[in-house]
């Protein structure tokens, strides 16, 4: 058992004085306000929720950086970014994944992230024959997320095909592809392995990568299950064209129209949506994962955020590809895209005078619904996931209850983050991961190996073609 005294912690029911939680199996026994320290306790300064990082490719990881390279004469976009992405994919098995992942998960734990719904497509190592059953890239990223201690939503993807019109994947999809008998095979296994050692949902790449009689089969599952059901959707202009000369309707517009879309569905950047999917979407229930570094780095567009929120739409947030690995930058930015463009200030305090507090709510409760993780916040009988915020950083002085969210997201850069706890431990110390020394050797020694002389060649090549 373990006790935790706090100065201040935002509890489910809001902001409290001198809180002391007691931890017990994992999860907190129970919650007294307004009480002095105990010599057994661990004091600390301000404690909030942990968020969930609702969308990541953890193997994207190693691409951070390497793709900064304009080619010769061209015009570099998603797809130009997506041929290197598919180059480094087609390297990684399940011990540099490990590796990779561990690192990952280490940082986003360090970031104030304690959980993760891991959007998986590439279930088959380097050489795998296609109808291999072998879950060691399934394996590798249950070791990271239980060496690294951050709790794991597996999301297992399904891939079919290379578009609306190819039937067939193309040769850098092969790898990971599978036919929809194959993919419920992974998926019965994965649920079987979890064992309460993580959660499972289920995931379909995008419209243009899945038969519409493949998607009604997984959403069927994940409604039987009772688990969440993610997709990309309208991340692309091309994609919403392709999808409309295909299949007669925008993306967003087929899902409202083919499916009842609840919380359980978590559709990821739905960048190009108009303003009746907006408004459906909203009603509907369904979460928007929104990654705004990523789709900054990539150009996607942005999201009409304001009037999702009008319509009462829930948001999550993730890193996606890894571009930053921040909780708090995911949100900064996803607010100064809107204020950019709507050219005002404040863009996301609907119902709420306070931007930050507005923000990380909406990504608290939208992040736990996406990770399948029920409640999100700090209240007795939760699980014990939580960051401790250092009161002593210049960052967070001179600011009250009001405020202190409003300075996380929207003041500095280096993050006051002191300790994070996990399932009841700490994985985080002083700002630093337990397991830092271990972790960050062993993902050296894997990027090392992939950005060798050999890898240096490929892309420089690449970028010349």
């Amino acid at each position: 058992m373990t006790s935790i005294h706090a100065r201040k912690t935002l509890l489910a029911d809001g902001w409290a004085d001198r809180v002391r939680l007691t931890i017990a199996n994992g999860r907190i026994k129970s919650i007294e306000k307004g009480v002095a320290p105990r010599d057994a306790d661990t004091s600390v300064g301000i404690v909030i929720p942990g968020l969930c990082n609702a969308h990541s490719h953890a193997f994207q990881r190693a691409l951070a950086g390497h793709t900064e390279e304009r080619g010769p004469g061209s015009k570099d976009n998603f797809w130009t970014w997506r041929s290197r992405m598919y180059r480094l994919a087609a390297l990684i098995d399940a011990n540099a994944l490990t590796a990779i992942a561990r690192q990952l998960y280490s940082e986003m734990l360090c970031s104030g992230y304690t959980s993760v719904a891991e959007f998986h497509y590439l279930h088959r190592q380097p050489g795998d024959a296609p109808d291999a059953s072998d879950d060691a890239m399934l394996d590798a990223l249950v070791t990271a997320a239980e060496d690294s201690g951050i709790r794991l939503t597996y999301v297992p993807v399904l891939y079919e095909r290379a578009g609306f019109d190819q039937p067939e994947p193309d040769a850098d999809q092969r790898r990971f592809a599978t036919t929809l008998g194959q993919f419920e095979e992974h998926y019965r296994r994965a649920r079987k392995a979890a064992g309460g050692r993580f959660t499972v949902g289920i995931g379909a790449h995008s419209l243009r990568a899945a038969s519409g009689r493949s998607l009604a089969r997984i959403v069927e599952l994940a409604r039987r299950d009772d688990v969440p059901m993610h997709i990309h959707v309208a991340e692309q202009q091309r994609e919403v064209d392709q999808c409309l000369a295909s299949l007669q309707a925008r993306p967003v517009q087929w899902l409202l129209q083919e499916f009842d879309l609840d919380e359980r569905w978590c559709l990821v950047h739905a960048t190009h949506i108009d303003a009746d999917e907006c408004e459906a979407l909203g009603r509907s229930g369904a979460v928007v994962c929104l990654c705004p570094s990523t789709e900054a780095n990539l150009g996607d567009g942005l999201f009409p955020l304001e009037k999702f929120l009008e319509a009462e739409g829930r948001i999550a947030i993730g890193s996606d590809s890894h571009v930053s690995i921040n909780p708090f930058e995911e949100l900064r930015w996803l607010e100064y895209g809107q204020r950019l463009v709507a050219q005002k200030r404040n863009v996301a305090a609907i119902n709420d005078r306070h931007t930050g507090r507005s923000l990380f709510d909406r990504a608290v409760a939208g992040g736990a619904l996406a990770g399948g993780q029920p409640g999100g916040q700090l209240q007795k009988g939760a699980g014990a996931d939580l960051v401790v915020l250092d009161d002593d950083s210049p960052m967070l002085l001179g600011h009250d209850s009001q405020s202190l969210l409003d300075a996380l997201v929207f003041s500095g850069f280096t993050l006051p983050i002191d300790r994070v706890m996990t399932h009841g431990e700490w994985r985080v110390v002083d700002g630093r991961h337990v397991a830092r020394e271990h972790a960050l050797a062993e993902y050296a020694r894997v990027v090392g190996r992939l950005y060798g002389e050999r890898a240096r060649d490929a892309a420089k090549e690449a970028v010349s073609s």
